[in-house]
């Protein structure tokens, strides 16, 4: 975290050696090594909740995404549905609807022998 090596440590031991005094020296040692774990159980503990945090977004994310893929899928189904119900309503409303007899002068009915003419039959 420092980056302090050996030769700084015992540089800093000996400062303190002689400005507390050896008397001294033990209990400032703990209180100074109490203050330590504390600062580091503070910081694993918000590194970990940050983590923690991340973890949850990124599957948040994860959860959302095929959700949001199934919503859209379902909406094109519905789209496409709506337009084959159209389209068959509309086939089958042209089936039902009456259609105009045709003329009966112009076409002649299946099976029916010509009009009989004015004129006699020529032998």
């Amino acid at each position: 975290m420092f980056d302090l090596g050996f030769g700084e440590l015992l540089v800093i031991g000996v400062v303190a050696l002689v400005v507390l005094g050896p008397e001294r020296l033990p209990r400032a040692a703990r209180f100074a090594g109490l203050w330590v774990r504390k600062a580091r159980a503070q910081w694993y503990s918000v590194k970990s909740e940050f983590e923690r945090e991340l973890a949850d977004e990124d599957l948040r994310k994860a959860i959302s995404d095929p959700a949001r893929d199934l919503r859209k899928q379902a909406d094109e189904l519905k789209r496409e549905l709506d337009d084959t119900s159209r389209s068959a309503a509309e086939a089958l409303r042209d089936l039902e609807s009456p259609r105009p007899a045709p003329d009966a002068a112009t076409t002649p009915a299946v099976g029916a022998e010509p009009a009989p003419t004015d004129e006699a039959p020529k032998p």
